[in-house]
């Protein structure tokens, strides 16, 4: 009987340490998570400082291969991260030839992917600089704003970006918008492309071509982004 009782109570510790090991693990995967989120939206925070003494926004200037101008004031201030992306992708070259692989009709227009598909992206993320993701940003989704496309992830933004086409408002707090139409003929010309005939997954028939994406900052000088894994 003393035998069985040890055993009993022997299992019984081995339970207790193993259960005991589990919620360890999940409370040090928790903190771990926390304070990697922390540390991504402090880098942010800090660049958004650093760019607070600027005095001119800068202009981002789409030119499609139709010859269509399509020009945006950019808030490095609401999103630095996210302006800082995109005035180095765009003013790299990268956009230039990229297609709106997406276009839904009062919604938005999506494009910056060079695979054309949706799925593709620059090989890294950035912080997802929007209110669920412990940002101040109170630019709304209403017709003529840029605003940057993600997955699932909140980090997982990188070169994909969507101009809004209709009342996008329920993306606010969730998606980092960065600036917006500067005049209601660029406005226009995005309302225009939104009703181009498309076909499945939303994809153009003829999808409206990127022919170059510049971006004039004033003789300020953007730092890279802070590029996540």
């Amino acid at each position: 009987m003393k035998i069985k009782e040890s055993k009993r109570k022997l299992m019984l510790l081995l339970i207790c340490v193993i259960v005991a090991s589990i919620i360890l693990g999940a409370y040090l995967i928790m903190c771990t998570g926390e304070a990697k989120k922390i540390a991504e939206n402090e880098i942010s925070n800090e660049q958004g400082a650093d760019l607070m003494d600027i005095t001119k926004n800068p202009i981002a200037t789409i030119t499609m291969e139709s010859g269509e101008i399509i020009t945006l004031e950019l808030y490095p201030k609401t999103a630095p991260q996210t302006v800082c992306n995109f005035i180095s992708l765009a003013n790299s070259g990268y956009y230039d030839g990229l297609i709106f692989h997406r276009i839904i009709q009062g919604f938005v227009l999506q494009g910056g992917d060079p695979q054309g598909t949706g799925i593709g992206g620059p090989g890294y993320g950035i912080v997802g600089e929007f209110k669920s993701n412990g940002h101040e940003n109170d630019i709304s989704h209403v017709e003529g704003v840029i605003s940057m496309a993600r997955a699932a992830s909140y980090n997982s933004g990188g070169s994909q970006f969507f101009l809004v086409v209709g009342d996008a408002r329920f993306l606010d707090g969730d998606y980092a918008a960065f600036g917006k139409t500067v005049d209601v003929k660029s406005t226009d010309i995005c309302m225009e492309m939104s009703v181009v005939p498309t076909g499945a997954q939303d994809r153009p028939i003829n999808p409206p071509a990127i022919k170059t994406i510049r971006v004039e900052t004033f003789g300020y000088d953007y730092p890279e982004p802070d590029k996540l894994n």
